[in-house]
């Protein structure tokens, strides 16, 4: 099953999230794992063939070699491929994995395992009062969708309070999208004037959730930016006007990539995570991608976690990211 949202947050002491919201969210998670799985068939049967071709005899060099290859072009990149079938040799080695289920199902092991670095916190920090969420990422990747899918768990799931502020003033486009998804997920909305300051609508929007006692600020931000200002500049600017106005602000700062993009998307995520303090990775448009291995190349490169994934264009089809389900749709 895909995560479950209570399991993916940290929630100030002695909150309670509705009991029905409980057995709704179960399950929704039971459709998304579908959906997930069917989103990386391109993949999974990619690797597939070359595992079936492989394993069918003796597990020797051949098999390795073949394993390498239908890694690399599932995206999962040079170093976290290399990591993976290293391991695998060692225990065949050893006598430790005998025969084509166990390993393959130690290979699912071994991706689970890589695509959570060590040490990182996978959970999304809203234990403050009102968390802030701030959302980067270039345009075309789903960042606006996010929010407005975001926006409806952390409401509809944990019974939380949102707002969600709409500082990507430099596209009006951007500012109906996120207003239509508040209308979907109910939840209030800050918007300010097109071309206004986005760092005047982060604070107009921490104002408003203060004095409403909102729980939790969604901020969407700039992918581009139509003046001169670089976009990394601007970034850091709404984040020091944040954290001017709540203290340890903002508490979380996800950025979106597009799993379509797989390698370019992971370029992506290195050039954010060098000039932005992510804290984590919302990985979104997994349908029908052959590159969903790039989740693995993330989280070992960048030592990002992947926090969220979506499939689909439903408000439900955000969920929490889960490295035993996504193993266990990425190999058959």
């Amino acid at each position: 099953m895909a995560g479950e949202w209570r399991d993916a947050v940290l929630l100030p002491a002695g909150s309670e999230i509705p009991e029905d919201a409980r057995a709704d969210e179960r399950e929704r998670g039971r459709g998304f794992f579908a959906r997930l799985r069917e989103s990386l068939r391109r993949t999974r049967e990619a690797l597939a063939g070359e595992l079936g071709a492989s394993v069918i005899g003796r597990v020797d060099d051949g098999v390795f070699e073949r394993i390498e290859e239908a890694l690399i072009r599932a995206d999962l990149g040079v170093p976290a491929t290399a990591r993976i079938v290293g391991q695998l040799e060692e225990e065949v080695a050893l006598g430790r994995i005998e025969g084509r289920e166990q390993l393959v199902a130690r290979l699912r092991e071994l991706i689970a395992q890589a695509a959570r670095p060590d040490g990182s916190e996978a959970r999304l920090d809203l234990r403050a009062r009102p968390a802030v969420v701030m959302v980067v990422g270039v345009n075309g990747t789903g960042k606006t969708t996010t929010i407005g899918k975001l926006a409806a768990a952390l409401r509809g799931d944990l019974g939380l309070r949102v707002l969600v502020a709409a500082a990507d003033t430099y596209r009006a486009a951007a500012v109906e999208q996120l207003a239509a998804w508040a209308e979907r997920a109910d939840t209030e909305i800050v918007r300010g004037q097109p071309g206004q300051d986005p760092g005047s609508v982060a604070f107009d929007a921490l104002e408003a959730a203060q004095a409403r006692g909102v729980d939790v600020v969604l901020i969407d931000t700039a992918g581009r930016l139509h003046n001169r200002t670089p976009l990394m500049e601007e970034l850091a600017k709404v984040g020091r006007v944040v954290s001017g106005k709540v203290a340890g602000a903002p508490h979380e700062t996800l950025l979106v990539i597009d799993a379509t993009t797989g390698q370019n998307g992971l370029r992506q995520a290195s050039a954010f995570a060098q000039k932005t303090p992510v804290t984590g990775i919302v990985l979104t448009k997994l349908d029908g991608s052959a590159k969903g291995g790039v989740v693995v190349a993330i989280a070992q490169e960048l030592g990002l976690p992947i926090k969220l994934v979506g499939v689909g264009e439903g408000i439900a089809d955000l969920r929490p990211f889960d490295p035993e389900a996504f193993a266990a749709a990425l190999v058959e």
